[in-house]
């Protein structure tokens, strides 16, 4: 379905361009105070710790981490809305001081175009949006920077997406989303060397809409462009292993060796360095030969 043939050795995000030919692992920094696995670590008295979210940003590089993802909304299941101004408070101060101290991709997770705007300004390289750039002026927010977006697969909104999901077939809808979106991209003036794909485990889908995703995740390579998995610490795991949020690091590697064999690109993750371990093990496997980590 892709109209030209990407180069994935030297894929550019901004100013850094990162070797998406093999998979590579994006670190998770949520500034947010009620995000589902993580949230308020990085708050201290209800005031976030900038130093502390750079300090984790730090330790995931020195890890492996090609990619930090930094979030100021959560989009937990049953989630609240955050105002535009307290997400841009969350969310600048960090996009800065990575990008002055640090020498890696940054990802905003974000579907708000101001934020858009203002993280590309202060050096973010990738926009993330579990919506798609379907909320109003976001596209053209993402136009206008120049960068790549990810485009994230949701049924509903993070409020409502996990009241009964339905599908008539999991794979040909999120499928038939994925190219709707791709197509308002390319309307807008985005080729398709700047587009990722997420189909969007968890975000308003069943455990058996999960599996059935990872399971056939190479199926959504038909559009020749990036696979984003973000699988990391969700409730399938505890509906297939019943695992508290804090337990669920090995069933979670377990679906990142599974997204590498199904030719996955980016790996979404909050325990970088251990994900790294299984994705070059993986490689190594697939590859039938140890692959160098530069």
């Amino acid at each position: 379905m892709g109209s030209a043939v990407i180069d994935l050795s030297s894929y550019r995000f901004g100013s850094h361009t990162l070797d998406l030919s093999r998979p590579q692992v994006m670190g998770i920094v949520n500034v947010t105070p009620d995000s589902f696995s993580d949230g308020g670590t990085l708050y201290e008295t209800r005031n976030l710790c900038v130093d502390q979210a750079v300090e984790r940003a730090r330790q995931m590089v020195l890890d492996g981490a090609a990619i930090i993802d930094i979030g100021g909304e959560s989009t937990r299941p049953g989630a609240a809305a955050v105002s535009l101004q307290e997400e841009l408070d969350r969310v600048l101060p960090v996009v800065e001081r990575i990008n002055a101290e640090l020498d890696v991709i940054i990802s905003v997770d974000t579907s708000t175009p101001e934020v858009i705007t203002e993280a590309a300004f202060l050096g973010a390289g990738l926009i993330n949006d579990v919506r798609a750039l379907g909320r109003e002026g976001a596209l053209e927010a993402a136009v206008a920077t120049g960068l790549p977006v990810c485009l994230m697969h949701m049924q509903g909104s993070p409020a409502t997406m996990q009241n009964a999901p339905e599908y008539d077939d999991v794979l040909d809808d999120v499928s038939h989303f994925l190219q709707q979106r791709i197509e308002a991209c390319h309307s807008a003036g985005i080729t398709s060397d700047q587009i990722i794909l997420d189909p969007g485990f968890g975000f308003g889908k069943t455990v058996e809409h999960n599996l059935r995703l990872l399971n056939n995740l190479r199926q959504l390579l038909k559009f020749d462009l990036p696979l984003l998995v973000g699988t990391s610490r969700k409730s399938m795991l505890d509906h297939v292993l019943n695992r508290s949020v804090d337990q669920r690091l090995a069933g979670g590697l377990a679906t990142v060796a599974i997204g590498v064999q199904q030719g996955g690109h980016i790996f979404r993750v909050h325990d970088v360095k251990e994900t790294v371990d299984v994705v070059r093990m993986t490689e190594a496997i697939l590859n039938e030969r140890k692959v160098d980590n530069d």
